[in-house]
């Protein structure tokens, strides 16, 4: 384990919090960020405080480790987008081929913003739940993305950023195995109980992978990708 620091940005939802339990068994000081952007789904903000606790109800050991939460207003991002994420439109594909729940920028502000807060609290690393193997097609979450953006922050800013993607070549059954190689069945079962991943917003229903409407692609890909760990845990 290095003695660094780093930040998560931490949403809620199960990429993030596999992060944040990532980056808990790695580094001395771990801190947390979560944007409220105008999200239809913004109750994956309300889920944070229950899923740190329920992270260290599975590790106990991580408690002397877990630092502060930082939660961000960029209301103002979701007042110039118009996406499925932050209108009621129906999710869809656009004429590019790019789901139109994809929020330009959305990451490079998220990530600029957390480098800022990294710069105030003499933090290094900043880890983020982009991938680019079992996702939407966002462009902001392929690792070249990810790399420009750490050689422009370092550049800007005049600090050694490293931006860190422990899920960048896993599929979602690939994630979920690594959430039970950090904290066991009981770590699993705080991410089934308590994140949330569903594009509209829908806490009403329990499914055997977690909460969610069961039909958005949120939804879909997590499904599939439990079924999938699920299977390979099978004897």
């Amino acid at each position: 384990m290095t003695q660094e620091k780093a930040l998560v940005l931490f949403s809620g939802g199960q990429d993030s919090a596999t992060c944040l339990a990532w980056a808990l068994d790695r580094f001395a000081q771990v801190e947390t960020i979560g944007f409220d952007y105008g999200q239809r789904h913004r109750i994956e903000l309300d889920c944070r405080a229950a899923l740190r606790a329920a992270l260290l109800q599975a590790r106990p050991d991580w408690a002397a480790k877990l630092g502060p939460d930082h939660l961000i207003g960029l209301q103002a991002l979701g007042q110039v987008s118009d996406t499925s994420l932050t209108t009621d439109a129906a999710i869809a594909f656009n004429a590019d081929g790019l789901p139109n729940s994809f929020v330009p920028g959305r990451n490079i502000i998220f990530l600029s913003f957390a480098a800022a807060i990294a710069y105030r609290r003499g933090i290094k690393h900043i880890v983020g739940g982009m991938c680019e193997t079992d996702y939407s097609g966002y462009p902001d979450c392929r690792d070249d993305t990810i790399k420009a953006l750490q050689v422009a922050l370092n550049l800007g800013m005049e600090r050694r950023f490293v931006l860190e993607t422990p899920l960048m070549w896993l599929d979602k059954a690939a994630t979920w195995r690594l959430a039970e190689s950090l904290g066991g069945a009981a770590l699993v079962e705080a991410l089934l109980e308590h994140t949330h991943s569903c594009y509209l917003g829908d806490r009403s229903q329990r499914h055997a992978w977690g909460y969610g409407c069961g039909t958005c692609p949120a939804c879909d890909l997590r499904a599939k990708g439990w079924a999938a760990y699920a299977a390979s845990e099978t004897p």
